[in-house]
């Protein structure tokens, strides 16, 4: 049997373009709020799995439920906003 490792460059060649690209990394720390709400909300799902959600549980989901959709509707109207000043009427 052959090993895979010998064959590696062959494979998964190498290159530069495995690192993302600046404008990628911007879109990643523009969608960081967004990311950091919806890990706030799996942490509070994730921890009543395994049980009865209590009140607090509760609001604590629905905290966080509304604090990603405030989260959405924010860079929903930034990049509505961006692209109107930079498009101009459509």
């Amino acid at each position: 049997m052959k090993s895979i490792v010998a064959l590696q460059d062959v494979v998964t060649p190498w290159s530069d373009g495995l690192e993302p690209s600046d404008a990628e990394l911007d879109a990643i720390e523009w969608e960081m709020p967004l990311i950091l709400a919806d890990v706030d909300l799996l942490d509070a799902e994730i921890a009543v799995l395994d049980r009865m959600p209590s009140e607090l549980d509760e609001r604590r989901i629905r905290r966080a439920r509304r604090r990603v959709l405030a989260t959405r509707r924010n860079l929903t109207n930034q990049a509505t906003a961006a692209a109107g000043m930079a498009g101009g009427a459509a």
